[in-house]
């Protein structure tokens, strides 16, 4: 069952004015943070570019058993199908989302091999020790119990198998109080840290492969999707209320300046199971 954070993300997502935001504005099928090489580029290119980024890090020759931790529109988990040849279980909490997902992927061929469930990644509707690989992007910054996402990972995952991941982060040494309008936005306490994630990853006895910092281009991205909402701001009128745009238009904003300011981190995360 989702936490209750992860409800306030999952009716966020499911407001028909975000999902025309986030299908439409923020990349398109992947909606996680993109890796720009210039300014101005595309915002799906940069996304895209992650998941190549991703993908290019892990050690396993084959994977075949995948499951993809707050998967969105199902753009990773069908990536990861064309990549690999791997058969993908795509969790996530949000109904509209999944409805998005599903019909991507019959429209990709891909149905057989991509399996989308409406579920959490605090509790992963799946076997023990039945995957090669975890994969999750900018998801879990969702729940106030990132632990147990990290611990269903490690759960599920085959000895061998690895946990690839990003999420936005606050920096190690962030006072939580100077992340207030962020965390107002999410509704949480607190956001997940490098710190806190290798300590989480540590205690389930996940071995750290590796951390690739590009915390410089948490604003860059933020920033690109705020840019593209103001120049497209007549068709997001079309789709969404006042209200919505308004505070979605504030929040890029907060997370342009935490990220500006240095208070918050981003990267991907490499983890293996002994």
């Amino acid at each position: 069952m989702p936490t209750d954070a992860e409800r306030v993300a999952r009716d966020a997502y499911d407001n028909p004015g975000a999902d025309w935001f986030y299908s439409q504005i923020w990349g398109g099928q992947d909606i996680h943070l993109g890796l720009y090489r210039e300014p101005g580029e595309s915002i799906a290119v940069a996304s895209h570019r992650t998941m190549e980024r991703m993908a290019d890090l892990l050690e396993q020759e084959r994977i075949g058993d995948v499951v993809d931790l707050g998967s969105g529109y199902g753009g990773a988990a069908r990536f990861l199908c064309r990549r690999f040849g791997a058969r993908v279980l795509a969790v996530n909490v949000s109904p509209t989302q999944n409805e998005r997902a599903r019909t991507l992927t019959r429209e990709a061929g891909q149905e057989e091999a991509v399996t989308v469930v409406e579920g959490s990644y605090t509790d992963v509707p799946a076997e023990d020790a039945s995957r090669d690989l975890a994969w999750s992007q900018d998801a879990f910054l969702h729940s106030d119990q990132r632990h147990l996402a990290i611990e269903e990972a490690a759960r599920v995952l085959r000895p061998g198998g690895e946990l690839i991941f990003t999420d936005p982060m606050s920096a190690d040494d962030t006072p939580v109080e100077q992340l207030g309008p962020v965390l107002d936005r999410l509704r949480l306490p607190s956001l997940g840290s490098p710190a806190q994630y290798r300590a989480h990853a540590a205690r389930v006895g996940l071995v750290e492969v590796g951390f690739e910092d590009h915390t410089e281009q948490l604003a860059t991205h933020y920033g690109r999707v705020l840019e593209e909402s103001r120049a497209r701001a007549d068709e997001l009128r079309q789709a969404a209320d006042e209200e919505f745009l308004d505070r979605m238009m504030r929040g890029l904003g907060h997370w342009v300046d935490a990220g500006s300011r240095g208070l918050l981190a981003w990267g991907i995360f490499h983890f293996r199971k002994p």
